[in-house]
């Protein structure tokens, strides 16, 4: 006798394996998920987990199965007006492109994810966002920029962490010299 399993049921083992770093066994899942998602007409929550399943893709070094993944998830979240999953999806979409160096690309989807996050007042998750932005501003040799990004990402937290504050203080010092 077969187990049937729901999308619901692959999704959660999904989540379970990508929190014991087994990531090709999460994007399995995810992708299972997805497909139920998808015959159930649920394109919402096949979208979801085409974004959970592109972050574990991500973690394989698997770039360009990454992109593919999140292909026209941003859109799908836009039509429906959750802005929150959009930011996450452009951010998704930022990290494979980035993986796969394309840059400047990567740079306009940080963007468009720390503009949005922005909107929805997720400080946290934008300084994070900016963070990545700026980390590959710093590798593409444009200090400045990354300074800048990581100034944004910062200075935007209502309540930031330790290290965040330590930043803070770190950005603020060139100002103390000058001025």
């Amino acid at each position: 006798m077969s187990q049937t399993y729901t999308p619901g049921d692959l999704a959660s083992a999904g989540k379970k394996h990508f929190e014991n770093g087994d990531f090709g066994d999460a994007a399995r899942s995810y992708e299972a998920a997805a497909e139920g998602y998808r015959m159930a007409g649920d394109a919402i929550n096949a979208a979801e987990m085409a974004n959970n399943r592109s972050v574990c893709l991500l973690e394989l070094g698997e770039a360009e199965e990454a992109l593919n993944a999140v292909e026209g998830t941003p859109e799908l979240f836009a039509e429906i007006g959750d802005s929150h999953r959009q930011a996450l999806a452009y951010g998704n979409q930022a990290a494979a492109l980035q993986a796969l160096g394309r840059v400047d690309e990567a740079e306009a989807h940080y963007l468009q994810s720390a503009d949005l996050l922005e909107q929805v007042g997720e400080d946290q998750l934008r300084a994070t966002v900016l963070r990545s932005l700026s980390e590959m501003q710093l590798r593409s040799g444009r200090a400045i920029d990354a300074v800048i990004s990581m100034q944004d990402g910062v200075s935007g937290v209502k309540k930031p962490r330790a290290q965040q504050r330590i930043i803070k203080k770190l950005l603020q010092m060139p100002n103390r010299f000058l001025g």
